[in-house]
């Protein structure tokens, strides 16, 4: 019995429970031939009982390790806001000559519900995420990106971001940025179109930023409201951010 998986020992105990709840009613009862239908009926009905238990359980079971999977992945996602993500998104909206004219609409508050998300996220397709190059302090950021690089490697390298491809897209446009701007020798002196590719790829990474951002916030303020309280108050595009409750 010891060497019996748990499995066999759980069926072995149904059987033998079964057994003996039979003899009982046989002992009381005097009553094969009843004993007998019900045994049959019991049987015939035993198939579409597997089934809706199977169908339940696994329905059960594969919702349980989604959510695990999504809280993973939610995990992975506030590690790199924390790390560099929102510092990112701080930059690039500076950066960006026509922020004003969303920064209003993306001050998040604890009255957001998915309905209003999802206007946000609609109403933000029109915005064409410019960045001003000629502002941006490229040796500044180049050395910010490669400080965070194996940050960013390490989240590239979990296997539980196969499952979100928005931010794997995010990393990689990211990791991209980091190593155009890693290889060239001197930033100082670029051509205009090179100047003008770099800033194709910041607008790229900042564009996905404010998708997955928004993405980001909306989790919280379901899941953890310690969290989204702490996010609310170092929103990248409130000007009057502060992390200090007052």
């Amino acid at each position: 019995m010891g060497r019996l998986s748990w499995e066999a020992r759980l069926a072995i105990i149904l059987v033998v429970t079964s057994t003996i709840i039979y003899l009982v009613h046989f002992v009381i009862f005097h009553d094969p031939e009843h004993i007998g239908k019900f045994m049959v009926s019991d049987l015939a009905f035993l198939p579409i009982e597997v089934l809706l238990v199977s169908l339940i359980v696994e329905k059960v079971l594969n919702e349980r390790e989604r959510h695990i999977r999504l809280e993973k992945l939610n995990m992975l996602i506030g590690v790199f806001f924390s790390e560099a993500g929102t510092l990112l998104l701080k930059y690039f909206a500076h950066l960006d000559p026509y922020v004003d004219s969303i920064r209003k609409r993306l001050i998040i508050t604890g009255d957001w519900d998915d309905e209003h998300f999802d206007r946000v996220v609609l109403g933000l397709e029109d915005h064409g995420y410019d960045i001003e190059i000629d502002r941006v302090e490229l040796e500044d950021l180049r050395r910010f990106l490669i400080e965070k690089r194996k940050v960013m490697v390490r989240l590239l390298a979990n296997p539980n971001l196969l499952e979100h491809e928005s931010f794997t897209e995010l990393l990689q446009a990211v990791f991209h940025l980091t190593e155009e701007l890693a290889v060239r020798p001197d930033l100082d002196v670029l051509p205009d179109t090179d100047r003008e590719h770099l800033a194709k790829d910041l607008q790229r990474a900042y564009v996905l930023l404010v998708r997955q951002w928004l993405a980001y916030m909306r989790h919280l303020k379901d899941d953890h409201p310690y969290l989204f309280s702490l996010a609310m108050r170092t929103n990248p595009f409130d000007i009057d951010a502060n992390p200090v409750i007052g």
